[in-house]
């Protein structure tokens, strides 16, 4: 019995640590594995906006060090890299929105442990204030990203209407974090305060939401 709470802690040491870090770890991915990074980020960003049970996967990070990574010497192929995260945003959201219109209602009648009640209420709140828009700007809002599309198919969103927004955010969402840490991700101070700098780029994505809402109360008023 010891064994196995010993291995299912190591296990979930690694997962924590090497997956939902892996933006850290990309550059010893890449020297050990080569090409596979490819493949373990089109994983990971599929799986961050494609599954509503892995919103804590990295996204906006991820793509940041992409973009610096792909500007360094020997580092990723930005064509290939913007192509193959582009794609799995992509398919991401539209495996999401099928998950939400086939088994939606069922996953939340059966209180799965493993999809937040005040997430799936999070994503609903942010669906029915912007409307269709919400798949577009949810794509610059960790967590709602992920249960925005669910929500959609829950809510059988026009399919059409759907991808629409869907290929759009994933385009916009893709291009300004690969190229925002293409051109700034290797400057000094943005590796020493790579967090901090990864969050102020998330804070000004999120402002056309702001301006949304502003918008929205003054209509209202």
């Amino acid at each position: 019995m010891d064994t196995i709470i010993n291995f299912a802690q190591t296990l979930f040491f690694y997962f924590t640590e090497y997956v939902m870090h892996f933006d850290r770890y990309m550059p010893v991915i890449m020297e050990n594995y080569g090409s596979l990074i490819y493949f373990l980020l089109f994983a990971i960003i599929f799986c961050e906006t494609g599954l509503v049970v892995t919103p804590f996967l990295p996204g906006d990070s991820l793509l940041f060090a992409c973009g610096a990574l792909a500007a360094t010497a020997g580092g990723l192929h930005l064509p290939t890299l913007v192509i193959i995260c582009l794609t799995a945003a992509i398919l991401g959201d539209a495996c999401n929105y099928m998950i939400g219109e086939k088994l939606g209602h069922e996953l939340i009648a059966r209180h799965n442990r493993l999809i937040k009640a005040e997430h799936i209420e999070k994503a609903q709140h942010f669906y029915e204030k912007h409307g269709h828009k919400a798949i577009f700007l949810a794509r610059f809002v960790p967590i709602v990203r992920t249960f925005a599309p669910f929500v959609a198919g829950i809510g059988n969103m026009h399919y059409r209407t759907f991808a629409t927004y869907n290929i759009v955010g994933a385009v916009v969402w893709v291009g300004l974090f690969i190229t925002t840490g293409y051109f700034f991700g290797n400057m000094p101070f943005v590796k020493n305060y790579f967090s901090h700098v990864t969050l102020g780029i998330i804070v000004f994505s999120v402002l056309p939401i702001v301006f949304e809402i502003i918008k929205a109360r003054r209509k209202s008023n």
